[in-house]
């Protein structure tokens, strides 16, 4: 074995650790987590008042309500990206001193 293999709690992060460390990364995807969150609990509650509606398709306008919230928050994350990495810099002429 070589010596780079050994283990350090350090590398051992937890779930909630990881989050936070992501969410730092990009900022969105707790954006599009929660959104996905609010739709399907909205739509969990809205179950009940679904009048004649079948199940199938209360489901299917949930689903599909929710995955476009998650493409809408994961489009801004990378229009935000671009705009960070290279417009702000050709415009502002952010340098590193």
């Amino acid at each position: 074995m070589s010596s780079d293999s050994h283990w350090s709690a350090h590398e051992d992060e937890g779930q909630l650790s990881r989050l936070i460390r992501k969410s730092r990364d990009s900022p969105f995807v707790p954006v599009g987590i929660a959104g996905f969150v609010a739709v399907v609990s909205y739509g969990l509650y809205k179950l009940k008042y679904r009048r004649n509606q079948k199940m199938s398709l209360h489901l299917l306008h949930m689903r599909v309500a929710a995955q476009g919230f998650v493409v809408g928050a994961m489009t801004l994350g990378v229009l935000y990206s671009m705009y960070k990495d290279y417009i702000r810099p050709r415009f502002f002429d952010v340098s590193k001193k």
